[in-house]
C-alpha cells in the first residue's frame, strides 16, 4: 500500500550506513515515520532538516510496517532561519513538542495548520512567542486536555478572569483567585482575545501550557517535556519575548 502527502520534517536519525528514519508531520496521516534510503547522503542532508516542508510518498507492504519514504523538497524553512538563534530555538522546540506529544499516525488538522502558521512567522520575535503559546494550547485541546477559559470555575462569571486552576484547567476570576493565588496559574489575557501581548503574558502562557502538557499529556507516558523547549525558554529570557 502507499500514499502521498506533504508535511514538515520533525526529526531525522541515521539508520545503518546510508539510510535515515524521518518523522514527518502531515495533515492527513498525522505524525508518521518512515525510512529514507540514502538519507544521509550529501544530496539528501540539506532536504532532511527539521522544519523543512517536503512532499512524501510512503510505501509499505502492510499499514503497520515502518515503510519507506520517497522525499521531494518543497521549502527549505530550516535554512532560512539557521543563523537566527532565537528562531532556531523556537523551531527546535515546536518540532520536539510535536514529535513527543502527538500520537503517531493520528491526523490532527487544526494542530497541523497552526504549526504551519507558527513556522511561517518564526522570523518575527514580536509575533511568534505568543503564537507558540496558542499552538500548544491547541495541541492540548487536540489531545483532550483543552483549557476551559469561558467562565470562572468557582463563580460562573465570565469577566475579570485572571488565573487557571491547575487541577481542572478552568479559568478563575480575580476575586475567587485572591485567597489561592500561590496555588493557581496566571492566565495571559491574549488567550482570551486581547490583542496586546506583553513579555509577562508570554511567560505566563508558556508556564500555563507547559504545566498541562507535562502533567496531562507527558505524565501518561512517563515523560517530561523535551529539553528543546527549556532551551527555547532560556533563549527567550536572554534575547527577549514578544512586546
Amino acid at each position: 500500500m502507499d500514499w502521498t502527502s506533504e508535511g514538515y520534517i520533525l526529526s531525522v536519525r541515521k539508520h545503518g550506513e546510508t539510510s535515515a528514519i524521518i518523522d514527518v508531520f502531515t495533515p492527513d496521516h498525522g505524525r508518521h515515520l518512515g525510512l529514507v534510503r540514502g538519507g544521509v547522503s550529501r544530496k539528501s542532508r540539506p532536504v532532511l532538516q527539521p522544519g523543512n516542508k517536503v512532499k512524501v510518498e510512503w510505501r509499505g507492504r502492510l499499514s503497520e510496517h515502518l515503510g519507506s519514504f520517497t522525499v521531494e523538497p518543497l521549502s527549505a524553512r530550516a535554512a532560512e532561519i539557521m543563523e537566527d538563534r532565537l528562531s532556531l530555538a523556537g523551531l527546535n522546540a515546536m518540532c520536539a513538542i510535536a514529535r513527543e506529544c502527538l500520537p503517531e499516525r493520528e491526523a490532527h488538522m487544526d494542530v497541523y495548520q497552526a504549526f504551519k502558521i507558527l513556522l511561517e512567522n518564526l522570523h518575527d520575535p514580536d509575533i511568534w512567542p505568543a503564537l507558540y503559546v496558542r499552538w500548544e494550547a491547541g495541541l492540548l485541546t487536540a489531545m483532550g486536555y483543552g483549557l476551559d477559559l469561558k467562565s470562572c470555575a468557582a463563580t460562573g462569571v465570565n469577566d475579570n478572569l485572571t488565573h487557571v486552576s491547575p487541577r481542572s484547567g478552568r479559568a478563575v476570576s480575580a476575586s475567587a483567585a485572591e485567597p489561592y493565588k500561590d496555588k493557581l496559574l496566571a492566565l495571559p489575557l491574549f488567550l482570551l482575545g486581547q490583542p496586546y501581548v506583553t513579555p509577562e503574558d508570554v511567560k505566563a502562557g508558556m508556564a500555563l501550557t507547559g504545566y498541562f502538557l507535562e502533567t496531562r499529556v507527558q505524565w501518561g507516558v512517563n515523560k517530561t517535556l523535551p529539553e528543546a523547549r527549556a532551551r527555547m525558554l532560556e533563549r527567550l529570557n536572554t534575547e527577549g519575548y514578544s512586546r
